[in-house]
């Protein structure tokens, strides 16, 4: 069984995302994270988010964003919704 790293960084994502804002939110992330220094996982918190497109975007930039810092990324929360999305997107393997 592998280990799971400590939450390093919670993020918590709701509605009123826009695609715009996703550079943003990813540059903040890794400011965080960079200030944290020792690797572990980030955890989004996707309780509040919609099921849509702009949602998964977010999640595969946030992703993306940690493991380049070497962070495992996990999701907690998920509606079902969200996860049929992130599967049908081709994600369900690398947004846990």
């Amino acid at each position: 069984m592998a280990t799971i790293p400590p939450v390093a960084l919670m993020l918590s994502l709701g509605g009123g995302l826009d695609r715009e804002a996703l550079p943003e939110l990813c540059e903040r992330a890794r400011r965080a994270l960079l200030a944290r220094g020792a690797a572990g996982a980030v955890l989004l918190d996707v309780r509040r988010a919609p099921a849509d497109a702009v949602t998964v975007d977010a999640l595969a930039r946030l992703r993306l964003t940690a493991r380049r810092l070497g962070y495992h990324v996990r999701l907690a929360h998920a509606s079902d919704e969200l996860r049929s999305l992130i599967a049908f997107a081709g994600l369900a393997d690398v947004l846990e």
